[in-house]
This record gives C-alpha cells, structure tokens and sequence, in this order.
C-alpha cells in the first residue's frame, strides 16, 4: 500500500525537530483563527506563549494552558529566549552528546590491541571491547575514537 504524501510543512518541521507533538492542545483563539499562526510550529507556539506574557501582560498560568504548556514549560521557554534568542527554542537534538561508552580506558585498551596487532579490524576491536568491558560498541564509532586520538593536539595557538 502506497502511503500518503506528508504536508511539507509538517516534513520541514519534524526535520528540524520543531514539530509540535500535541498541536491539538494549543487552544489559543488567534491560532485557531490565523493563516500565519501554526500550531504544529512549537518555537512559533513558545515564542507566542512568552510573547503574550510580556508584551500584552496575560498571566503565566493562563498563558501556558491556552498554548498547550505548563508553568514550569513556561518558564523555560522564557528563559531558552533570554540566553539564546529564538534558535533556543528549538530542541536539542536526543541522544548522548559524546561517546559515553568509549571512555579513555576503552580507547587505551582499542589502540594497545591495534598496535600489538595491526591487521585487526574495527569489527574485532568493538569483539574485543565488549569482551573485555562489556560495552556493545558500534564498530564506526570505534574507528571515529581512535581517529581522534591519532590527530596531533592544537598548540593553542602558539
């Protein structure tokens, strides 16, 4: 079965992680009554949600529930713009942030075993790692860490 064509809006939105995913809860009258206002965009509905707190001066409390939000959701929103503008409401990408499983230990241990045995591929050095440590790495990443460890370190500038 083939399936349906998505709205490019709502492609672009979830491409950039800015897709709203409770649209349905925003029950503000100007988003329901608006071209413009776009309920699945969540920086438009945060950015709003703030907006009408400090420029019209609505409460916290019924600003939040009318976009969908709560207090606390509120507050955040606020603050994401304080500190970094509107790019700050965006979400930030899921997943860890640095090779949480390839700490210093396992890299040590992947580039003793490579350089006792130079032929050993990545796929045998993420084996020997879950062997040795437990920890399921992908053989990818395993070649990324050891890049990394190979490029010479900035001098700072110097």
């Amino acid at each position: 079965m083939a399936r349906r064509k998505e709205d490019p809006k709502v492609e672009a939105l979830r491409a950039e992680r800015s897709l709203n995913p409770r649209p349905e809860a925003v029950r503000d009258e100007q988003f329901a009554d608006s071209e413009f206002l776009d309920a699945r965009d969540l920086v438009q509905v945060k950015y709003e949600m703030v907006r009408r707190v400090r420029v019209d001066g609505d409460a916290v409390s019924r600003s939040a529930a009318a976009f969908g939000f709560s207090r606390p959701s509120f507050y955040e929103a606020a603050a994401a713009i304080d500190t970094g503008g509107l790019a700050a409401l965006v979400p930030a990408r899921p997943g860890p942030r640095r090779a949480h499983k390839l700490t210093e230990e396992v890299v040590a241990f992947a580039r003793q075993r490579r350089e006792a045995e130079p032929s050993l591929r990545s796929g045998g050095l993420a084996e020997a790692i879950e062997e040795r440590f437990g920890v399921r790495v992908h053989p990818r990443s395993v070649e990324r860490a050891l890049a990394r460890v190979a490029r010479p370190k900035s001098d700072g500038g110097r």
